[in-house]
């Protein structure tokens, strides 16, 4: 990526988990290690700003659990951010939670990417997770493929470079 300073920042989780149960368990369920896990996400976005790194510098990346959780982080702190990318994830909470999140992603790039059989992730969730964002005034682009199962491909590796050097970021999580 030539031409592109990037920092990543990659928390990692405690006992390799940010959240204990199925990312559809009620919310309550998944307490107290959720609010954790966002404050770890919203602490590390605080250090970058003092850094003089705005939120429209950072790329909130993740996969799996990681993408849910950051996910689920923009989704509660609505700003303009350089890009939200969730591989493989979708926004938390049991099926059929009403979101009242506000404020407005001020156009911000979000890249989902999925597997229409992915045996984590409902397809139903990932098009959900995206109405939300698009409700947010989110920039979505939401990918699902065909058969892929539980992983990370090509398109979407290519996806989140294009983001990167768009947006010269820093990416966090």
């Amino acid at each position: 990526m030539s031409g592109v300073d990037v920092a990543y920042l990659a928390p990692a989780a405690s006992n390799h988990t940010w959240y204990p149960q199925s990312f559809l368990a009620p919310i309550d369920q998944n307490e107290p290690a959720l609010s954790s896990a966002l404050r770890v996400l919203g602490g590390l976005v605080e250090s970058l700003a003092v850094q003089g790194i705005g939120p429209d510098r950072v790329l909130i990346v993740g996969f799996s659990q990681g993408a849910c959780l950051g996910l689920e982080y923009v989704a509660r702190h609505a700003k303009r951010y350089g890009g939200v990318v969730g591989l493989s994830g979708g926004l938390i909470g049991p099926p059929g939670l009403v979101r009242n999140d506000v404020g407005s992603l001020n156009g911000t790039p979000v890249l989902l990417g999925c597997s229409d059989v992915d045996p984590h992730i409902p397809l139903e969730r990932v098009h959900e997770s995206a109405e939300t964002f698009r409700r947010m005034a989110g920039a979505v682009d939401e990918r699902i493929y065909r058969g892929m199962g539980h992983t990370v491909n090509d398109d979407e590796l290519q996806a989140v470079g294009t983001l990167l050097r768009g947006s010269g970021s820093m990416t966090a999580e």
